[in-house]
């Protein structure tokens, strides 16, 4: 029988917002539902949101929605420091080697979890690190690098070429990612190559039904439309999609919507035709998707895009950035949308999806059955425990 599993995340909760922490919930509870031995081991930090050197759970083990959790008290950090160093990543800037120590110093770190799995190594015959980034993953996977697995979430950005990422992730036992275009960037930046760096994939939700009148009913929304569905920040790009709309309806005859769902704000230079709903509930959301005339993400940084599969799901065609190689290489491998790369590009592959209904649908059932052959629960969670007895076993 294999040993358990511990799971390292920088924090650990069953409503924690953001992508890498839903895919890890998702898949903890999948691979314990289908007997896998298993354990999340992470700090008492709150969430990426809150302030990273204060303990928000009390230290221990609990069982938190069936799942056992082994929380560790954080290290205070400099946040002044690690500031300095991250607004030059941010900003696309390299960085020098002792700016390199001082963001994974002043990170969110828990020596007392780097201890535990000093002293109780022998206990797990793995431990999978998610994402990249942060102090647990990269202080973490060189206490055992014989059995450290990342499921790195990794994007083309500043982060990821920092040397001491480099060296410390080119000697873990294997990495597991989402789409082939991560992969490759992880073979250009630290070298890994073979059976123990595949692709995976990452699990979807496929447990709903929505219904696209549903949605026009209760938003009172008739005309054509297209959506986005996140986080509405510069980094996702969704000011530049709002500007791209605005410049769009302008140059259209025929009515037409931009709809946002989801949190934050964007300047809305068209409130009569930019429709900002906020957050809505989740049945809300996926008849949005339904209702949709097309979905569009136009972020540049994705590792995968739960949003594009969702869609997808509801049988509606994508239009992405093509400046982003996972999702241009999804609609590519599906045939299930369009991508640009300029303004004009945008405003030709809008134009084409809205006035080819027939060719728009059928991009949009090649999408669904692209995620119901690759990316449903119960193909990943096969996957998944394959992949961990492959690694265990080598």
């Amino acid at each position: 029988m294999m040993k358990k599993t511990g799971f390292v995340a920088p924090w650990y909760g069953e409503k924690i917002g953001g992508g890498a922490e839903a895919e890890l919930r998702g898949l903890i509870h999948h691979l314990a539902d289908a007997g896998v031995p298993l354990e999340v081991l992470t700090t008492c930090a709150e969430s990426f949101a809150s302030d990273w050197s204060l303990d928000y759970h009390e230290p221990g083990l609990t069982v938190e929605a069936g799942i056992p959790v082994r929380r560790f008290r954080t290290r205070r950090r400099n946040e002044e420091l690690f500031e300095r160093v991250n607004r030059k990543l941010v900003n696309g800037r390299s960085v020098s080697i002792a700016e390199e120590s001082i963001y994974c110093r002043e990170m969110v770190n828990s020596p007392d979890l780097y201890e535990y799995m000093r002293e109780h190594g022998d206990e797990y015959g793995l431990f999978v690190f998610i994402p990249y980034m942060f102090g647990t993953t990269y202080y973490g996977c060189q206490i055992h690098p014989e059995k450290s697995v990342l499921i790195p979430c990794l994007h083309d950005e500043a982060y990821a070429y920092m040397r001491c990422f480099r060296d410390a992730f080119s000697k873990v036992h294997g990495m597991i990612f989402h789409a082939r275009p991560e992969q490759e960037l992880a073979r250009k930046l630290y070298g890994v190559q073979g059976d123990r760096f595949p692709v995976a994939g990452e699990g979807i939700d496929t447990d709903w039904e929505a219904d696209p009148e549903r949605f026009r009913r209760k938003f009172g929304i008739r005309d054509p439309f297209i959506l986005y569905a996140g986080r509405k920040e510069p980094g996702k790009r969704v000011d530049v999609l709002v500007k791209y709309f605005a410049q769009f309806r302008k140059e259209r005859e025929e009515e037409v919507k931009l709809v946002l769902i989801g949190g934050g704000k964007v300047e809305n230079p068209d409130p009569k035709n930019i429709i900002d709903l906020g957050f809505v509930d989740k049945q809300d959301k996926y008849d949005a998707y339904a209702a949709a005339a097309f979905f569009c993400n136009p972020s540049e940084m994705e590792s995968f895009s739960i949003v594009l599969m969702e869609s997808w799901f509801a049988g509606r065609p994508v239009l992405v950035n093509g400046k982003c190689a996972v999702t241009t290489d999804f609609v590519k491998d599906a045939n299930g949308g369009l991508y640009y790369k300029d303004y004009r590009e945008f405003a030709a592959c809008a134009e084409y999806l809205l006035s080819h209904d027939r060719i728009a649908d059928a991009m949009g059932q090649n999408g669904r059955e692209y995620v119901r052959g690759r990316f449903t629960w119960d193909v990943i969670t096969k996957k998944y425990i394959s992949l961990l007895q492959m690694f265990a076993g080598m």
